[in-house]
């Protein structure tokens, strides 16, 4: 017996050619604001010379951490500027910030509105269940018709990556805050947003933290990903080295990644540690 079958794909198809006819003005808008942002930090870090710039992250890990996250920092961006991948170190760098931001943006206050409201708890959950089983793959696709080839689409995808744990991570923490400090706050007559200010958000703040340092991993991993649609980074240089069948320079790709990634993972610990 045939069944037929549901034409979904070319209404996502359809769906995704009227979205890009009618708001090609917006997103032409959106794509060159966020690409000027990507070459001004870009031209900011590229600026400072190489040991100016180690000699500050080094700085960050030593007052958030102390010395042996510092000197490990100072030897591992040595052998990035070493192996001659400074400037896609820099590159994936600024995609991973620039995509952390908006996603931190973004994630917080529907983090904290989907906490303090039930309804919109329900709404949302099965929705970053679908964003997190989705393959980052298929994050790809809807982005290029959107903003074209390049690291305005890279950072679209990568903002819808990484944004579901930082979410999920806020609604945790503020559910988590101990009733009876809730019960106190009211008979202390604090409104909503003195409780969500004073009470709820500071005792969530370890949680929110730890939700953000897994949306920079997702990013950092995202970004790399993102070389498939021509974003620039430690990424292009891994796709040329598959390319060209270059394992050397794919593994040196690499551990500039993964030096670069244990370095914002630690960092950001620190930080939600000294907090």
């Amino acid at each position: 017996m045939d069944i037929m079958r549901i034409p979904l794909g070319h209404w996502i198809e359809s769906g995704l050619q009227w979205l890009t006819s009618e708001y090609s003005g917006v997103t032409r808008q959106i794509a060159s604001f966020t690409q000027a942002n990507i070459d001004h930090l870009n031209d900011a870090l590229l600026w400072l010379p190489e040991w100016a710039l180690m000699a500050l992250m080094a700085l960050a890990c030593w007052r958030l951490s102390g010395v042996r996250l510092a000197i490990g920092a100072m030897a591992g961006l040595a052998l990035i500027w070493n192996l001659g991948l400074w400037t896609p170190m820099v590159e994936t760098l600024t995609l991973v910030v620039i995509a952390t931001l908006v996603a931190v943006v973004i994630a917080l206050p529907v983090g904290i509105a989907a906490a303090l409201s039930e309804r919109l708890y329900r709404l949302v959950m099965p929705v970053l269940d679908f964003m997190q089983t989705m393959p980052a793959f298929v994050y790809l696709i809807p982005a290029i018709p959107f903003f074209g080839i390049g690291a305005v689409s890279a950072i679209f995808a990568t903002v819808i990556f990484s944004m579901p744990p930082a979410i999920r991570f806020t609604i945790l923490g503020i559910r988590q805050v101990p009733g009876d400090l809730i019960e106190a706050a009211d008979a202390y007559g604090a409104t909503r947003t003195q409780k969500l200010v004073k009470v709820q958000l500071p005792l969530s703040l370890p949680t929110v933290m730890a939700g953000i340092n897994q949306t920079i991993m997702l990013a950092l991993s995202m970004v790399v990903i993102a070389a498939m649609i021509g974003a620039e980074g430690l990424g292009s240089e891994v796709w040329r080295a598959i390319q060209r069948l270059r394992p050397g320079d794919g593994f040196e790709a690499g551990i500039a990644v993964v030096i670069l990634a244990m370095l914002l993972d630690r960092l950001t610990q620190s930080l939600r540690k000294s907090r």
